[in-house]
């Protein structure tokens, strides 16, 4: 029997990963959780759970109990989390299992104390350590900070844009924005009703997203099916890129400029590292069509894609959690 079990978490607004040492990922399910009402206990978590999100049958209710990257709902998010740890079977060795658990830099101390609690609830009781997730993302993405260089990320989640210098392991310079993926497909689908008439759901938001992205290319257009405003029926439409593009524009302005305001606040050393290293991209988000290079054209320095975007944080933290990443658990 190991002496200690240990747990590396991201739970996301979208999604949470769950990493178990010696097992590697073992839970990567959206975060949601089916709930009867009417006998107030959970029937389905995860992707159950999101197959009937937005088509739930009577007495059945969806939560999510994240947004913005924080637990909204922690009566919910504890539920979830027992769900998944249950099929990570978690289990306890000779000493207290550790676990590292990943939050947005801009997060309150009660936001911190929520997420540790959702963890702390379950058996066996973990010992809790919070990671800002700029640190893990630069973790994550294989590079070295324990020399002290300093490394640029982006990290747009489902809810929050962590936008953060890391060095040595520590955040030395940062801002979340509560704008990231989610604020898109919001942004997308007010747009396909605005201009178009259709109402359409967040899934086929998301689609029309990853599938146009920035281009706002005239000849580009994606299909999409959703209500009809007017008559209240099904319609299929095809949704030009342009307008996708502009929907975006006001949020991917806002990451952009706020890349700029970091860059504006650093000492010349530091410049000088994210300069040799690039501004590395993670998340959900950082596959976006054209937002690499419109990250790139804001900043001035090459921005690239780190390997796997979706699961950098978790696997950052699971270097964490075995004292890597420049940084000991």
């Amino acid at each position: 029997m190991q002496l200690r079990a240990g747990v590396a978490i991201d739970l996301g607004t979208v999604n949470t990963l769950v990493w178990i040492r010696g097992r590697g990922l073992v839970v990567e399910e959206p975060s949601a959780i089916a709930v009867d009402t009417a006998m107030g206990k959970a029937i389905a978590t995860g992707e159950a759970a999101e197959l009937i999100a937005g088509k739930e049958p009577q007495d059945v209710e969806v939560v999510h109990p994240l947004r913005d990257g924080v637990i909204t709902d922690l009566n919910a998010a504890t539920a979830m989390l027992q769900a998944f740890f249950g099929r990570a079977r978690l289990r306890r060795g000779l000493l207290r299992p550790s676990a590292v658990v990943c939050v947005p830099s801009g997060a309150t101390w009660v936001e911190r104390q929520a997420l540790a609690t959702a963890v702390q609830t379950r058996r066996p009781r973990c010992s809790v350590r919070i990671v800002e997730e700029p640190a893990a993302a630069a973790a994550g993405a294989g590079l070295d900070l324990s020399g002290g260089e300093g490394v640029f990320v982006v990290d747009v989640g489902g809810g929050t844009t962590e936008i953060a210098v890391v060095t040595s392991g520590r955040v030395v310079r940062a801002d979340s924005l509560r704008l990231a993926g989610n604020a898109m497909d919001e942004a997308v689908a007010q747009a396909v009703k605005t201009e178009l008439g259709l109402l359409i759901g967040p899934k086929a938001a998301r689609r029309l997203k990853i599938a146009l992205g920035l281009s706002g290319g005239t000849a580009e257009r994606a299909e999409t099916v959703g209500v009809d405003i007017k008559r209240r029926t099904p319609r299929v439409e095809f949704v030009p890129g342009i307008l996708v593009a502009d929907a975006l524009e006001p949020i991917v302005a806002k990451i952009a400029d706020a890349v700029r305001e970091i860059l504006l606040d650093l000492p010349p050393d530091l410049a000088e590292d994210i300069v040799r290293e690039k501004i590395c991209l993670a998340g959900g988000g950082a596959l976006l069509p054209g937002l690499a290079d419109r990250i790139e054209v804001a900043a001035g320095i090459p921005a690239v894609v780190v390997d796997d975007p979706l699961r950098c944080v978790v696997r950052g933290a699971a270097e964490i959690l075995e004292g890597r990443g420049g940084l000991a658990a």
